[in-house]
């Protein structure tokens, strides 16, 4: 045993939530790498080697259920990493609903003990959330997945932005609430990385502060550069940790606020709520 042990997995089960690829598979290689059972849930072929492979479809309920009733025993951590981009039929329920609804079943199912934590990873889209708390509070009150879904729908929130601001919001209403059960929750916002996704949008979503990458010497993140600081998150390390929506983007938000990197700043303050 040592200090640095409190960063490992051992003895965990870590249920990945869309880690098919990008993001969610850099994360089940390192949790597997730090010594845990991994279970991967994704609509798309999950090729990561040394885990467990279970089909899923967010944006049903029967598949949600299909898909927990093979987990067969208590889950450590769940990380939340499913998402597709705006135009894709039911983005809200991909994105988060889905999310939440696996979230509550386990919870329900007393599936998540003590010492157990949850990892989402919304964006740096998704900051700013604090000035539409009032409507995402109306939002998450609804319980029902189809509900929710209509919602948002009808008011014009079934989109990428709305939904990572709902995961923001989530994070920080359930903090509280889930530790009194010994669980903590938390999520990092990535700034632009070079996923499938990322690349299937380039021009948006690599195209996003390009110049302060230029300017600094740094590439679009990779991958894995996201996932460690998602899974340390979820470790014993970070047991002091909860309710926060950690900033992970090679310090772009922070240089355009203070007007270090200025081309960027109308955009960042707009999209922090700041304008």
């Amino acid at each position: 045993m040592s200090l640095f042990d409190a960063f490992r997995y051992d003895g965990k089960h870590v249920l990945v939530v869309g880690g098919a690829t990008g993001m969610g598979a850099a994360a089940a290689e390192l949790a597997l790498a730090a010594g845990a059972e991994v279970t991967v849930l994704d609509i798309a072929e999950i090729t990561v080697p040394g885990v467990k492979a279970v089909p899923v479809d967010l944006r049903d309920t029967a598949s949600i259920d299909a898909a927990l009733a093979t987990l067969g025993g208590p889950v450590h951590v769940v990380l939340c990493c499913a998402g597709v981009a705006d135009g894709t039929p039911g983005i809200e329920k991909t994105n988060f609903l889905g999310h939440r609804y696996l979230l509550e079943k386990l919870l329900a199912a007393d599936a998540l003990p003590r010492g157990s934590a949850i990892g989402f990873i919304s964006s740096a889209a998704g900051l700013g959330w604090e000035r539409n708390l009032d409507e995402l509070k109306e939002y998450l009150a609804i319980a029902d997945l189809g509900e929710a879904s209509a919602w948002a729908i009808e008011h014009k929130h079934a989109d990428y932005m709305w939904s990572k601001q709902a995961v923001c919001a989530y994070v920080a209403l359930e903090a509280l609430p889930l530790l009194k059960r010994g669980i903590r929750i938390n999520a990092i916002c990535p700034g632009p990385t070079d996923t499938p996704l990322a690349r299937a949008n380039a021009g948006t979503w690599l195209g996003f502060g390009a110049g302060y990458r230029a300017e600094a010497g740094v590439e679009a993140a990779t991958p894995l550069e996201q996932g460690y600081p998602l899974v340390f998150l979820c470790s014993p390390a970070a047991s002091g940790i909860s309710g926060i929506t950690l900033i992970t983007d090679a310090g772009h938000f922070a240089a355009g606020n203070t007007e270090t990197w200025p081309a960027d700043t109308g955009a960042v303050r707009f999209l922090l709520g700041k304008f």
